[in-house]
């Protein structure tokens, strides 16, 4: 485990922010299948987890900045800081009470993430990471999986939701190709939990489309450093910028993308 001030402060913060989402999960789990009542529901818990994150961090780290998906891009006076913040990221699992949801927490130094937190409230899973010291999940240094064939790999993947139908066909065609050359793949619907997972050698490889900094950002410091390999879908470097995100360990990062360009 990293026991640095910082990861100190961010692990806090998102164990006290994560308590009330749990809370929330568990009464969540008896409310009726009602899209006004879950759903107003689901929304309070977002802003309420958000507001703790942005309380205990500001009270931690007065000045830096914040971006953060329910209220944006908030400025701070150290413009060399910025948090970057899901409070709860697969909101449509907690709606449905699926207790694969996490909070995942960022922080960006001089235009590089030096650490993260990704906490689930469900199980109490806790993955950290800060740059040059490893990547944790509890008390365990995690490295991503050390397989090389593609017959025997497990990849991980994010489908486009309703909203975003116009993304469909491309995901479609790259699903048949990974499909037609790996073991199976699984979708958690939480990116963040996805790359904590390949951090951790369950998943071989992971990728998705269409996402935002918040979602990725604490995950992509975990893969690299638990010895991953981290671009964006069309091997872009600036992944946090495009929102895709493509990784795995070195061979399977490459045959990854090889097979996402074989239907550009």
């Amino acid at each position: 485990m990293i026991r640095s001030a910082l990861m100190t402060v961010m692990t806090s913060a998102a164990i006290k922010a994560g308590r009330a989402l749990k809370r929330d999960f568990g009464e969540i789990e008896q409310l009726q299948v009602s899209m006004k009542g879950p759903g107003d529901f689901v929304s309070l818990a977002d802003k309420r987890s958000e507001k703790t994150l942005y309380e205990e961090l500001s009270k931690a780290r007065p000045g830096y900045g914040f971006v953060m998906e329910e209220s944006g891009r908030v400025e701070g006076t150290d413009k060399s800081h910025t948090w970057h913040i899901d409070p709860l990221d697969a909101t449509t699992n907690f709606l449905h009470a699926i207790p694969i949801f996490s909070i995942s927490v960022a922080l960006e130094r001089e235009g590089q993430i030096v650490a993260g937190v990704i906490y689930n409230p469900a199980d109490d899973a806790t993955y950290v990471t800060e740059k040059g010291q490893g990547a944790f999940g509890g008390n365990r240094r995690l490295r991503v999986a050390g397989r090389t064939e593609l017959s025997q790999a497990l990849f991980g993947c994010g489908i486009p939701h309703l909203g975003k139908a116009a993304q469909h066909p491309r995901f479609k065609a790259e699903l048949a190709a990974v499909m037609a050359r790996v073991v199976n793949v699984r979708r958690l619907g939480c990116a963040s939990l996805d790359l904590a997972y390949v951090a951790a050698g369950r998943f071989d490889a992971f990728w998705e489309r269409g996402l935002n900094s918040w979602d990725i950002a604490a995950g992509a410091l975990l893969v690299r450093e638990a010895g991953g390999f981290v671009t964006g879908c069309d091997a872009e470097a600036n992944f946090l910028e495009t929102g895709s995100i493509c990784c795995g360990n070195e061979v399977m990062h490459r045959e990854l993308l090889g097979l996402l360009k074989s239907v550009a």
